[in-house]
Order: structure tokens, then C-alpha cells, then sequence
């Protein structure tokens, strides 16, 4: 009997599928039952099949009848999310089955992108949806615009699909330029200035995070920026200096928990000229 080949083909879709989908390729109920009592396979519920040592998160969600989506399949991509909660959040059709635990954040909205009956995880325009019904909007704007980033999205391909207003206002604003998340939200927050900002702009061979007007650049720190990195920065930030560029360097936790300070800074170096060419 083709017992690990029953494995390998589970394996290659993920470690978790349908029985009914190993059937149709071809191996018989007899061939899935001796996998199974060989401990290559097991069944995490009635109808589906899965290696051992499948993602802990899968197994969640076809247990729940739902796919991952929202910051949960978002942080699996690897976007920039805002929220570090471990709690899973999936979505589900209404009128959809199911058992939904209560530790699970679970998003019922008729999906952009239809979802396959196998799929475990939601497309991204679908991830992307719920993230802007669950997350504030500039949280929202810097996960799409991660993804936009990372070329997982287009923003041509966007504009094809129908939103709700909220997710078309992110649209409207989202540009792919922005790699940090927190690149994104200085744009909207400094919106009222009604001054040129460009995130990620080349200059002098290193690209900085933001560029105000024709001079002033903000840098924003993240956990990267030790040693090394540190001292590559300081490099870099003085031959900004020697070129007439004025640069303000920022924290994570300042742009989060101190952002008016941040704003106070950024002010008053514009209200002294520092954002225009010399």
C-alpha cells in the first residue's frame, strides 16, 4: 500500500487537507487508515487528515470551522501589525458552522475574495478587510501598507475589488513606499502641516524613514538599531548633517506613547525653517 505517499501528499498541501481531497487524487480509504494507524497522519476532526506536528494555528482553525485571517495570517506574512495579542483571530461566512472558542476573535463578513472550502487561511485582500474592521485606521493603513510593500498587493489590483468605505478611505491613502509600519503613521499625523512627506526617499545611498519638506528627516528607531547598526546610523545621520539636511531621530515608544512630544519637536524645527532647501 502507498501509506507514505498518503503522507507525502499531505504533507505538500501544508501537513493539514480534506480526506476527501486525498481521495480524489487518488488513494483509497484502506491506503488513509493504515497512514493514520502508522502514526503518519492523525485526524484533528472528522473529515480531515494532518501530519504530526502540524501548525498549532491550522489545527485551531479547522477545529473551529474557520480560516486565519486578520493581524493573526497578517503577522504569518510577516506585515507590520500593531497588535501583539497571542489570541487568534479568524474569520468565518455568516451563516457558516462551526464551533467558535471564546479565546478566538472571530470575523464574520462576506469575503472580498471567495474562500476555497480547503483553505485554512484567508486571502490577503481578505485579511486585509478584517484588519480594517478590527484595527484603528492608521494601524490599519500601515498593515496594508506593508503588504503593499512586501508586493503582496498592488494597489492597481486594490482598486479592482468593491470595499466598504473605511477600507476605501485606506485605499485612497496607502502608498507601498512604507517598510517599518510606523513610517506609516507620521503621514497621516502630520497630514495638517500641509507639507511634502515622503517615507523611505534615497538620499546620499542609505534610504531614510521620512522626509519633510525639501530637508528635514525623521529617523524612527526600532530594536534593531544597536551596535553595529547603531554606529552605521550615526554614520549616516552626520553625512545628512554635512549635506544641510537637519535629522530628527525618534523611538518606537515615543511614537506610540509620546507622540506629542514627537509632534512638538517636528513643529518647531519646521516653524524655524528646517524643512526647506537652504
Amino acid at each position: 500500500m502507498r501509506v507514505n505517499q498518503v503522507a507525502k501528499e499531505v504533507r505538500e498541501r501544508g501537513g493539514i487537507c480534506r480526506a476527501s481531497t486525498v481521495g480524489d487524487r487518488g488513494y483509497s480509504r484502506r491506503e488513509i487508515d493504515a497512514a493514520v494507524s502508522a502514526g503518519l497522519l492523525n485526524r484533528p476532526i472528522r473529515g480531515w487528515l494532518a501530519v504530526p506536528g502540524t501548525d498549532a494555528d491550522l489545527l485551531r482553525a479547522v477545529r473551529a470551522g474557520v480560516v486565519l485571517s486578520c493581524v493573526t495570517q497578517a503577522r504569518r506574512l510577516g506585515l507590520w501589525v500593531h497588535d501583539r495579542s497571542p489570541r487568534l483571530h479568524a474569520a468565518a461566512t455568516p451563516g457558516s458552522a462551526g464551533h467558535k472558542p471564546k479565546d478566538m476573535v472571530v470575523h464574520w463578513f462576506t469575503p472580498v475574495v471567495p474562500r476555497h472550502p480547503d483553505a485554512l487561511v484567508d486571502p490577503i485582500e481578505n485579511v486585509l478587510a478584517a484588519v480594517t474592521a478590527c484595527e484603528p485606521f492608521e494601524q490599519a493603513l500601515a498593515t496594508w501598507e506593508s503588504a503593499l510593500n512586501k508586493n503582496l498587493v498592488t494597489l492597481e489590483s486594490l482598486r479592482r475589488f468593491t470595499w466598504k468605505p473605511r477600507a476605501r478611505r485606506i485605499l485612497d491613502q496607502a502608498t507601498p513606499f512604507a517598510d517599518a509600519g510606523l513610517e506609516t503613521y507620521l503621514r497621516p499625523r502630520l497630514r495638517w502641516l500641509r507639507l511634502p512627506i515622503r517615507v523611505q526617499t534615497w538620499i546620499h545611498g542609505h534610504r531614510v524613514d521620512v522626509l519633510i519638506g525639501a530637508r528635514l528627516v525623521v529617523q524612527i528607531d526600532g530594536g534593531t538599531h544597536v551596535g553595529a547598526q547603531r554606529n552605521e546610523d550615526n554614520r549616516h545621520d552626520a553625512e545628512l548633517r554635512l549635506m544641510g539636511y537637519h535629522v530628527i531621530r525618534v523611538g518606537y515608544q515615543q511614537v506610540m506613547n509620546e507622540w506629542e512630544h514627537v509632534q512638538d519637536v517636528i513643529m518647531r524645527a519646521v516653524a524655524q525653517g528646517m524643512h526647506l532647501a537652504a
